[in-house]
């Protein structure tokens, strides 16, 4: 029989190298199925970067699963044993204490430990709970191109630094648009900017691969984003971004995840969050791909939160849900959706339904149109903190998920992403102008989204929001579906025999058999909204649309989506 290790300096040593150890495999495969974007950038093979999205989230959980596995071989007994595991931690930190990332070891650290016992809330005892010293962003690898006075110099130095296996169409037409587009951001822009600092690595999203850097100017920085794209010409810069508002939302809690290498990603996230202040710390790392992470901030932000306020836990705007109970902390921008016990008809979706359809969204394209939503277990909240009406609810609607510890409320399963003001509340707040243009934008959401290939399934306007850049959102996933997996048909003409609108008529249908003509229903808007609409989007209402769009998914084409305005491209240079 196999000797189990004992709560010694060497066993508990040994302990925390298995948990080193599984951390190292998953961040090396997390590196290589990153490294792998840009060989899929410069060979336009979009498809297989949509396949490594869905890959690369699975690998936190695959090896915090495969390290808990041998823990359990080679520890015994010891694997349970809470008075073993403070050792382990003590080994832990002191042997990773001031590498870099180690954030991200503890993190990994803390899984195992609540995957070996089920914590509820934070177990101090097992855990690390304080985050690490900062690391500060001069860790990070940066390239700097002074500027001497002439900025299409500088820029096209920037641009040969940043080359790739295939050229660039115009290297000195690019260059000469990058500075056009700062000239036209500063006066003088030849003699105030000092020098041009970019992040070491490209960042790669969708079809797009991104410079990320600054300005560096006598009274202090700018941020400033380059979007390359690669057509049959070549490499192309399509998009010079100086503005925060223009990079926040190439930054969203929308987009996509990012494939990018730095040197430190913890400094990256600093560097970030310096040139765009606010943003929350926990969405750079999500949207860096570091979703445990990412996962692990929001949580310290949230309580740090609440122990700085007074202010109750009380449901979102909104009209309520079938399938969820959703709250919020009006102080806070985040909310919270807890799965009813039963869904009421219509409803004919199952628990698990639910969650797959929240796992297919974290594993595919967002496009911009779909909230990042994090899957938190076992999450304690103060339960002084909610309010009578919303603790009614939630322990008559949902009581095998809510219970109760002592002072805390304890949610097994709750999905928690950003808030944003619905849809159908935000045209009624706003003047015709504004009514109108999100109206149109609803319609362009629907269309983004049957792009990447998803069915948002249930289209009424509640279930869409506004964000704060003006942007119609989608944030109900109970009924997502690929498009490739619906049958998009006509509705059948009535008879005499099956009357059409009867409604005691037995029609057999698919569960995926979608009538877009039915869609007209959920226009619930006001007629003049309702014509606006149509008259840009009543090809959402025909079957041929959503059969073409099927055919072309099917025949693996990827669509354009990009977070931005293009800009022109400077015309192509005669060489004499």
């Amino acid at each position: 029989m196999r000797r189990s290790l004992r709560p010694s300096h060497r066993g508990a040593a040994a302990a925390a190298q298995c948990i080193h150890d599984g951390f190292s495999r998953y961040n090396q495969q997390f590196r290589r199925v990153t490294s792998r974007a840009r060989r899929r950038f410069e060979q336009r093979d979009w498809k297989g970067q949509m396949a490594d999205i869905a890959a690369r989230v699975e690998l936190y959980e695959t090896w915090a699963r495969r390290t808990v596995g041998q823990l359990r071989r080679d520890l015994g007994d010891d694997f349970a044993d809470h008075d073993f595991w403070p050792a382990v931690r003590e080994a832990f930190g002191l042997r990773v204490e001031a590498m870099p990332d180690a954030g991200f070891m503890k993190t990994f650290f803390n899984s195992i430990t609540r995957r070996v016992f089920g914590t509820r809330g934070v177990d101090a005892t097992v855990e690390f709970v304080q985050p690490p010293p900062e690391e500060g962003i001069e860790s990070l690898t940066m390239r700097r191109y002074p500027c001497w006075g002439d900025l299409d110099e500088a820029c096209s130095r920037m641009l040969r630094d940043f080359r790739f296996r295939i050229g660039y169409a115009d290297r000195d037409g690019d260059a000469a648009a990058i500075a056009g587009e700062i000239r036209g951001h500063f006066s003088d822009a030849d003699a105030q900017c000092l020098r041009l600092e970019f992040i070491d690595t490209h960042f790669f999203q969708g079809t797009r691969a991104y410079l990320v850097g600054r300005l560096r100017m006598p009274r202090g920085t700018q941020p400033i984003v380059i979007a390359l794209r690669n057509d049959d010409a070549g490499i192309r810069v399509d998009a010079t971004l100086i503005t925060e508002e223009q990079i926040g939302v190439v930054f969203s809690y929308t987009r996509s995840y990012y494939f990018a290498d730095p040197t430190s990603v913890v400094a990256a996230v600093q560097f970030l969050h310096d040139i765009l202040p606010d943003k929350p710390i926990d969405e750079l790392y999500t949207v860096l791909g570091r979703l445990r992470q990412g996962k692990t901030e929001r949580y310290r932000s949230l309580t740090r939160h609440l122990r700085a306020t007074e202010d109750a836990f009380v449901h979102a705007a909104g009209e309520a849900g079938l399938v969820m109970i959703v709250f919020t902390l009006p102080s806070f921008n985040l909310v919270f959706k807890v799965m009813r016990d039963v869904f009421r008809p219509p409803k004919t979706t199952t628990h698990e339904d639910v969650h797959q359809s929240y796992r297919l969204v974290s594993r595919h394209d967002h496009a911009g149109r779909l909230i990042d939503t994090q899957h938190f277990r076992n999450l304690e909240l103060p339960r002084a903190r909610f309010s009578e009406a919303l603790q009614e609810e939630l322990f008559s609607q949902a009581p095998r998920t809510v219970g109760v510890d002592g002072d805390q409320l304890v949610l097994s399963h709750v999905y928690v992403e950003r808030r944003v003001r619905p849809l159908n509340l935000y045209v009624r707040e706003v003047d015709e102008t504004e009514a109108q243009r999100v109206i149109l934008d609803y319609g362009r959401c629907i269309k983004d989204l049957a792009e990447t290939n998803i069915f948002a399934g249930d289209l009424l306007l509640k279930n869409f929001g506004v964000t704060s850049s003006g942007r119609v959102v989608f944030y109900d996933y109970d009924e997502v579906l690929l498009v490739t997996d619906c049958n998009f048909y006509e509705l059948p003409e009535p008879d005499e025999d099956f009357p059409l609108m009867d409604h005691p008529t037995t029609r057999f249908v698919g569960a995926n058999d979608i009538f877009p003509e039915e869609f007209i229903r959920f226009l619930a808007m006001p007629t003049h909204l309702r014509s606006h609409f149509l008259d840009a989007h009543a090809d959402l209402l025909t079957p041929d649309y959503w059969r073409d769009v099927k055919r072309r998914r099917q025949a693996g084409e990827v669509a354009e989506i990009v977070p931005y305005a293009r800009q022109s491209v400077a015309p192509h240079r005669i060489r004499l």
